[in-house]
């Protein structure tokens, strides 16, 4: 067997992700027993997807180099104020994220209420969207499209 890369474990858990969306989106546009096959299915791919994910991760060792512990404790600094600073630099990452989120749901807001002072036969569409409703018979919302668009990407913009 080859030997399994953080690469490989982070393709999983994409994998986990996008199932988990899918569910989300077959719950959300549930209607009744002729989609039920449909969320099983979904929930069976998800199962498949958590066991690829768990066999993939139990065959990797990901261990800090030992160089960079070795040269933090040569330097007399402790290995556990590297792990604080890390945890909060990915912190600070996460709140600026959020702050992102925020505004681009501001955004959408004020978007949605000039196009309805604009454009009055959109304000339905344009409400249903804002509620998080797909529109027109299509598959998915804004944000579910956002959210794929980050999982087929990578988490890289598109722009």
């Amino acid at each position: 067997m080859a030997p399994m890369t953080l690469d490989d474990v982070d393709g999983r858990l994409k994998d986990v992700i996008q199932d988990l969306f899918e569910i989300q989106s077959s719950v959300h546009g549930y209607l009744g027993p002729e989609t039920q096959q449909v969320l099983v299915g979904k929930v069976k791919e998800l199962s498949g997807s958590l066991a690829a994910l768990s066999n993939t991760a139990s065959n990797i060792s990901a261990t800090a180099p030992p160089e960079l512990i070795h040269e933090y404790i040569d330097d007399g600094r402790n290995p556990h104020i590297y792990t604080r600073a890390f945890i909060e630099s990915i912190q600070d990452v996460n709140r600026e994220m959020k702050g992102k989120c925020e505004a681009f749901t501001s955004f959408a807001d004020i978007l949605g209420n000039e196009m309805t002072k604009a454009i009055p036969e959109l304000k339905d569409d344009v409400s249903k969207i804002l509620a998080g409703h797909p529109v027109d018979g299509e598959t998915a919302t804004v944000k579910q499209w956002a959210f794929k668009t980050e999982l087929k990407t990578g988490g890289h913009r598109v722009d």
